[in-house]
């Protein structure tokens, strides 16, 4: 027994000296002017933690399966994933950097929207670091305003994309021959269908986009709120969204006295019947809820005419990350089109892909093309040609409140 434990103990010395030996390497080499080489060498036979969000069983068996998988053959680097909500590791994080802890025990987040705003407020995130990534070089667009910015807050290489998301309203097509295609044709579709659509109350995450785009359409078009944020805008224009989704509110679901808390409330009212739609920020939804039994096969989605918001998720690298070398070699992997290809199949994710299509060599475009999307999911060419921004992330605060004093308590 007592060799046993001294064996153990032996080993256990020997991992520790080996990642000591690595920490001292790293922190010897400037990461951000390093050769690809040099950070590839720095990553091998390392760990990496990766914190972020863990409801999603078929994102999570993707990570723990394909992608841990792919890196332990490629680098001998395990992949840790750390389920938690983004608000929970960036209070995290502030603890941390209130309190002077240079090395922290995180190394990837998967992050965007007012998230990253606060971060780099904060000053959390280490970089930039994006142009040390041959992917990020190769196969994104680095021009595409989704990319340069996040909610209107100004990237700089502080994170890289990871994937795309858009809004989509799905409908029973059963039910609903004729989807109305912008939201004059919505309103006049609630009016004449008493009951069958509602959204979620806000501040939930979807629910806040429709009115969002509502807000769009209402007070002239998002192009006028891309300058920053502006109070003064705002009130001149917004009660003119107040007045569509108070003309349309006693022809929602109960009446409009009540709103779904959240949007898997709505969800299963769609599930049940009560209403004909619903909505999502991933276009996949129909298609996977129709998989699994829950949603009606006569499931369908739709983009308005005038366009639906779309927005990137990002992964970032913290200020006191203990693994730089790591998590920059995880990135790139996640950037590869193998990866993005493999996270765009249905059955894995259905996650849109961050890259540019257009520059991935031929043999990866037509594996793309040759990835059989369901008939309740729309085309890659579909929801680009109909992808409007989000608008600085300063402004949502501002109109979830508004909602509930103009619209919940009105």
């Amino acid at each position: 027994m007592k060799k046993v434990v001294k064996w153990f103990c032996l080993v256990v010395l020997i991992v520790g000296l080996l990642v000591g030996c690595s920490q001292k390497k790293e922190e010897a080499v400037d990461l951000k002017n390093a050769d690809w080489t040099e950070i590839e060498e720095l990553a091998r036979g390392t760990e990496v933690n990766i914190y972020m969000w863990g409801g999603s069983t078929a994102i999570n068996k993707w990570m723990d399966t394909y992608v841990s998988e792919t890196m332990k053959e490629r680098y001998n680097l395990k992949v840790n994933r750390v389920p938690m909500n983004a608000s929970e590791f960036i209070n995290k994080l502030l603890t941390e950097k209130e309190a002077g802890k240079e090395k922290g025990s995180i190394d990837v987040i998967w992050i965007n929207g007012e998230n990253f705003r606060t971060a780099r407020q904060a000053d959390l995130l280490w970089g930039p670091f994006t142009h040390q990534i041959p992917n990020f070089r190769k196969y994104v667009d680095q021009n595409d305003p989704g990319i340069k910015y996040d909610f209107g807050y100004p990237v700089e290489g502080y994170e890289a994309p990871w994937g795309r998301a858009q809004m989509v309203l799905i409908y029973n097509s059963e039910k609903v021959p004729n989807p109305p295609r912008n939201f004059d044709e919505l309103k006049e579709w609630v009016k004449a269908n008493p009951g069958r659509f509602t959204y979620p109350a806000l501040p939930d995450f979807t629910g806040s986009a429709f009115v969002r785009m509502a807000l769009y359409h209402t007070t002239g078009g998002y192009e006028q709120y891309l300058s920053g944020f502006d109070q003064k805008l705002l009130d001149e224009k917004i009660g003119l969204l107040w007045d569509y989704l108070n003309e349309i509110e006693p022809y929602l679901w109960r009446q409009g006295k009540t709103y779904p808390q959240d949007l898997a409330q709505l969800d299963n009212l769609y599930a049940q019947g009560e209403v004909w739609m619903t909505m999502d920020y991933n276009p996949a939804k129909a298609a996977n809820m129709i998989a699994q039994g829950v949603f009606p096969e006569s499931s369908r989605s739709l983009v308005f005419d005038t366009g639906t918001i779309a927005n990137t998720h990002f992964l970032a690298i913290p200020f006191n990350a203990p693994n730089k070398a790591g998590a920059m070699v995880l990135i790139n992997f996640l950037e590869s089109p193998e990866a993005q290809i493999s996270k765009f199949k249905p059955e894995n994710w259905g996650d849109m892909i961050a890259l540019d299509v257009t520059k991935l060599p031929e043999k990866y475009q037509k594996q793309i093309e040759s990835i059989r999307q369901s008939e309740a999911t729309l085309s890659l060419k579909t929801l680009k040609e109909h992808s409007v921004p989000e608008i600085p992330s300063a402004y949502i605060p501002v109109i979830e409140e508004g909602w509930e004093a103009n619209v919940l308590k009105k």
